[in-house]
């Protein structure tokens, strides 16, 4: 198998992850400095770094309640990074991203394979957020946030908006620009002064407290399998 894909099995990184460490010469196979499009089969020697790195691991999917102050990056010098926070046994990293001053949902594993199925489907599938913001919102305001508003050079996608409270609304989005909802508000008027993820697809929130974590159960695993059209290797 491709170099990328042996990487990513094992739990280490991502593909995209991997062609990057091969690209910077840090992985060997066999002694020899592997290139990109190098194979690599169950039982060679491969070393990022020098470090030899297992065979294929048990996959593991994390469902975390993310707080607010931590960041969404596997990069270990970063103070208040995710994979710190968590402190699991396996080597895991967060598919997509969620702003280091929002909290809520988000997703984890050890599977590399699974990053680019859930990447691609931005458009397809939903992410539910509820958000509360600096002032009272009106039907103009919610109006204009679920037909599309103007950032980043063009316009977002249509949306759905429903009103929780005076200044609470939730949001369903199927798209994920930086900082979409932040930035949408502001185009309008609003300042966000909460914003939280409850829902990724067909994994909830829930009851899940701030700062725990947890593994998906089956039936949930199953569905997300589904619905990406993805079956783990």
């Amino acid at each position: 198998m491709r170099i990328n894909k042996f990487i990513s099995e094992t739990g280490f990184c991502s593909r995209r992850e991997a062609d990057k460490l091969v690209d910077s010469g840090k992985v060997t196979i066999n002694g020899i400095v592997a290139q990109l499009g190098s194979q690599a089969e169950h039982g060679d020697d491969v070393r990022i770094n020098g470090r030899r790195i297992g065979e294929h691991k048990q996959h593991v999917y994390i469902a975390l309640n993310k707080p607010v102050g931590i960041t969404c990056t596997t990069e270990l010098h970063i103070k208040g990074n995710i994979v710190d926070f968590i402190g699991h046994p396996e080597r895991i990293f967060p598919i997509g991203r969620l702003d280091k001053d929002s909290e809520g949902l988000i997703l984890l594993t050890n599977d590399g394979d699974i990053v680019n199925p859930i990447l691609r489907s931005e458009g397809k599938h939903e992410k539910e957020y509820i958000v509360t913001v600096n002032k009272p919102i009106n039907e103009v305001f919610l109006k204009g946030m679920s037909s599309g508003v103007h950032i980043l050079g063009s316009m977002t996608l249509p949306c759905k908006v429903t009103r929780v409270s005076d200044r609470a609304f939730r949001i369903i989005l199927t798209e994920g620009r930086n900082r979409q909802i932040r930035r949408m508000c502001e185009a309008l008027g609003f300042q966000v002064h909460k914003l939280k993820r409850v829902r990724i697809m067909n994994i909830h929130l829930g009851e899940l407290q701030v700062g725990k974590w947890r593994n998906l159960n089956e039936g949930e695993r199953t569905e997300l399998f589904d619905l990406l059209e993805y079956r783990p290797s």
